[in-house]
């Protein structure tokens, strides 16, 4: 009698060949992951790039209604003591208009203090064209400050103990030189200034050969686009160390000076740093962006990072 159905069980995977085909999966996919990786942190970078071609644009928009460039930030100066009074906004909020944010600029106070009770709320506000997809940090952080306000908004002025202000996290900074940051104009020789706003013509080095905004990572200290907050501090994250503390101009300055950027040895919370691997991207005066490598020749680096001192640039 011939059978029409066979009773053979089919025959299923063994455990040794089921244990090679994940051996062999678990292998392509290690293979595959960097390369995943390398891909993903190349669109980042070129994110990166394009929200610094929008800021420059955004500087040239605004260049050309003032006739300057926006200064780092404007503070009024203790006549006595010589410290910043405020009210502190930087580079970036002037820009606002110029980079989609009408609605935010109109609202924002200008003559008061960025801790002010009528901007604080402003401060809070994150704008991701001012942040690199690379460094994904929170969008607000907690700074230090002795700045104080009633509930109706009068000064209390300075006090001994350090108050919390939550602020938007930024990544980009403009770059003063290569003394430091401080509002010292004799010292300071870069693109942005405190209470300073510099013309095309007084960029004497050229704009192609003169760093304007450039990146700084979390991991060596946090940024904001709101500007220089009055009385507070930032700390030097690599260390933790309060004793570190920078002043406020290190929320929108940044500074070379001998510092390689991306370097992984220096403790500077100015230090030019990214989320980038090998470099930092640095927006120049003449509106192109340039990715410069951790390896760039320190003379070329710092003479890069200068205005107006007749420094000869080679390659970079």
């Amino acid at each position: 009698m011939t059978r029409l159905f066979s009773t053979r069980r089919p025959r299923g995977f063994t455990l040794i060949e089921l244990l090679v085909v994940i051996a062999i999966t678990a292998v392509l996919i290690a293979l595959l992951l960097p390369a995943v990786q390398q891909a993903r942190e190349a669109a980042r970078r070129t994110q990166c790039k394009n929200n610094l071609k929008q800021i420059g644009l955004a500087l040239y928009n605004y260049s050309e209604r003032t006739n300057v460039f926006p200064p780092a930030y404007l503070s009024n100066i203790d006549s006595v003591s010589g410290l910043d009074t405020g009210p502190g906004w930087g580079w970036a909020s002037f820009l606002l208009a110029d980079m989609d944010q009408g609605n935010l600029l109109t609202k924002i106070n200008f003559n008061l203090p960025i801790t002010d009770p009528a901007n604080a709320a402003l401060a809070k506000t994150y704008l991701p064209i001012y942040g690199c997809p690379s460094a994904p940090d929170a969008q607000q952080f907690t700074i230090p400050t002795t700045d104080a306000y009633d509930s109706d908004g009068n000064s209390l002025g300075s006090t001994p103990a350090f108050l919390p202000f939550v602020v938007a996290h930024a990544t980009y900074i403009g770059v003063n030189g290569n003394g430091g940051v401080t509002g010292n104009q004799a010292v300071n020789d870069g693109a942005f200034q405190e209470n300073k706003s510099f013309r095309h013509a007084e960029i004497t080095d050229g704009l192609s050969n003169t760093f304007f905004i450039t990146e700084r990572s979390s991991k060596m200290s946090n940024t904001t686009w709101v500007g220089a907050i009055t009385n507070a501090g930032v700390i030097d994250n690599k260390t933790n160390d309060p004793a570190d503390t920078e002043g406020a101009a290190a929320f929108v300055l940044g500074h070379c000076g001998a510092h390689a950027p991306n370097n992984p040895l220096v403790f500077d919370a100015d230090a030019t740093s990214s989320g980038h691997l090998g470099g930092v991207n640095f927006l120049f005066g003449d509106g192109s962006v340039h990715f410069i490598s951790s390896l760039i020749s320190l003379p070329v680096y710092d003479a890069l990072a200068t205005r107006a001192t007749g420094d000869i640039v080679g390659e970079y």
